[in-house]
């Protein structure tokens, strides 16, 4: 039997409007007729329409999920999976599903993530940040639509975003290195093209210069945060006359790329060369050497974003991005066994 808020309305000997009050949880019922209603409702297991639903509260309590960037990460890369996980739990709870938007034909087909937004009636967007991010995800902040960027600066009337304070990141692990007398100091970075990769490239390098500490240009490689280009990068700094006594590479995929031509090499972390890792993913602990790594509060970005775009789309704020702190993670790579 195909109930409506009529037929409920009938039942329960209440208007329309009462009903409708009722099943979206509005002020101004009493405790006796609500529960009058909501007897009715039970009994004859009433559903209400979605599409009715959406268009009388004006909220669909779908979230739109972005992967952004014409080289953009997904569910499968280690960090990210973490950080969805816990925005997952953490938006439901507050009432909210899930829908992901695919950018797969998104490039040739001058797509609109803000007319996919307004099609799906999504009441928000979290954006994951990749690279070489579409121009479509600043007009989506730009225009006004509640979003919250992890790893990217939206800058919107309705928009904000969180991440790691990289520069502090970098100073961390170079201050940790320079404390235990270890002042030859390698670096593995990310593109040039990377907001995340530059800011810790600024960090590493105004610590280095604050402890007057050379930087040796040899000693200084760059890849794209996946496994191989670690292991590319380390081959090269193998090659030099002198090696550094410390790698820095900012993500663990890179360390861990770094560990293995290490090893093809004949040489072992930390006896030759300490290796620091960055994100403190899971493989950390299961690597040989386990890998010293610096640890991202995933957690903590998955339920900030799941409360403040929680906020921002119901107008109860005007967000200032966030900053979270890391931690160092020693581990035996360093030459400190857990």
């Amino acid at each position: 039997m195909n109930l409506t808020i009529k037929d409920i309305a009938q039942m329960a000997g209440v208007s329309q409007g009462t009903v409708s009050k009722v099943i979206n949880n509005y002020a101004g019922v009493s405790e006796k007729t609500k529960k009058q209603v909501m007897d009715v409702i039970t009994k004859m297991g009433y559903e209400p329409n979605f599409s009715a639903r959406t268009l009388a509260t004006k909220k669909s309590n779908l979230i739109g999920l972005i992967y952004a960037g014409k080289i953009n990460v997904d569910m499968t890369h280690p960090y990210f999976n973490e950080v969805i996980s816990s925005f997952k739990k953490n938006i439901g709870l507050l009432g909210y599903d899930i829908l992901m938007f695919s950018n797969e034909l998104f490039q040739s087909d001058n797509g609109s993530y803000l007319a996919r937004c307004k099609h799906f009636h999504v009441d928000g967007c979290l954006v994951i940040a990749g690279e070489e991010v579409e121009e479509a995800v600043f007009d989506l902040a730009k225009e006004g639509f509640p979003c919250i960027g992890i790893d990217i600066e939206l800058n919107g009337p309705k928009s904000s975003y969180i991440m790691t304070d990289n520069i502090d990141l970098s100073r961390k692990v170079v201050e940790y290195l320079y404390l235990h007398s270890l002042k030859r100091i390698g670096y593995i970075g990310g593109k040039w093209d990377s907001t995340i990769s530059n800011l810790r490239n600024k960090g590493f390098f105004e610590a280095m210069n604050q402890f007057g500490l050379d930087v040796r240009d040899e000693w200084i490689q760059y890849g794209d945060f996946h496994e191989e280009s670690g292991y590319e990068a380390m081959k090269r700094i193998l090659k030099c006359e002198e090696y550094p006594e410390a790698i820095f590479a900012i993500s663990d995929l890179m360390a861990l790329g770094a560990l293995r031509a290490l090893k093809e090499e004949g040489l072992h972390a930390p006896h030759d060369i300490r290796i620091i890792g960055c994100d403190d993913i899971a493989a950390c602990r299961y690597s040989d050497p386990k890998l010293t790594s610096v640890k991202q509060d995933k957690e903590k970005f998955g339920k900030l974003s799941a409360y403040m775009l929680n906020d921002l789309i119901n107008g109860e704020s005007q967000l200032k991005p966030v900053l979270i702190d890391s931690e160092l993670i020693i581990r035996e790579s360093c030459g400190t066994k857990e």
